[in-house]
């Protein structure tokens, strides 16, 4: 006698040793790279006793929510619960942002080569700059291009790649590669939050690999925020407060 197909659904069929050594790896590094905003994919490696080549391999799955920039493990935009966009920081606290952005182009000379960072504070620092300024300007936002345009003695050095939209920056392996050739007299970082133990951070981890690498080549480092962001802690932390010359606001 036939028996009729049983009502109850098929049990799942248990991932295979390789898939669940992968998927337990993969739980593992997103915990590792969200706590600490970017990972070395060395350090990684180390920390979960593989080779980078499994890592590497690994980090291909479209679901792993992470990726791979500059040997950087980061969360991949998107697979984080950050609210941050460009449009919504355009307007807030403005004069606060000027006037810090002023303190900070006080800093800059004939003949400098200066890093600006992403964010709605670094065009200010550009606008206060003199229109016949003879300097060299590396970005990777481009907002902060734009504001570059205005002058017209200033050489333009923009890092290209895929384009994030929440922060209107460029992104890709060869724009850090480009950065180990470059040398920054002056750079001028921005963050979300400034935390006396927790350090400098910011809402987009795709963020960390650059402000990383510049503090890595710049032989100054500044941090040009408005004092709403002193004692802020957002989701990517990328440097101490030790990694900095100085911390710039509107009142210091």
């Amino acid at each position: 006698m036939i028996q009729p197909p049983s009502s109850n659904p098929e049990p799942p069929i248990p991932e295979t040793g390789a898939a669940a050594r992968r998927a337990v790896r993969l739980e593992r590094l997103r915990a590792l790279a969200s706590g600490d905003g970017a990972l070395r994919l060395g350090d990684a490696a180390r920390a979960l006793d593989v080779s980078t080549m499994t890592l590497r391999r690994d980090l291909t799955e479209a679901s792993s929510g992470l990726e791979l920039l500059g040997g950087y493990v980061v969360v991949r935009n998107g697979s984080t619960a950050s609210n941050y966009t460009l449009d919504a920081e355009q307007d807030v606290h403005i004069q606060a942002k000027s006037e810090a952005a002023r303190r900070a182009a006080a800093l800059v000379e004939t003949g400098d080569t200066i890093f600006v960072d992403c964010g709605t504070t670094m065009p200010h620092l550009l606008a206060a700059l003199p229109a016949h300024a003879e300097i060299t300007i590396v970005c990777y936002a481009l907002n902060v291009a734009n504001a570059a345009c205005r002058l017209a003695r200033a050489q333009l050095f923009l890092l290209g790649g895929l384009f994030h939209p929440a922060s209107v920056t460029f992104l890709s392996e060869e724009a850090l590669r480009s950065l180990q050739h470059l040398n920054i007299n002056k750079a001028f970082i921005s963050a979300g939050g400034l935390h006396e133990v927790r350090g400098a951070s910011c809402s987009n981890f795709t963020e960390v690999p650059v402000k990383r690498a510049v503090l890595e080549r710049a032989i100054r480092s500044f941090l040009v925020i408005d004092s709403s962001k002193l004692g802020q802690v957002k989701p990517a932390h990328f440097a101490s407060v030790q990694s900095f010359e100085s911390v710039i606001t509107e009142i210091a």
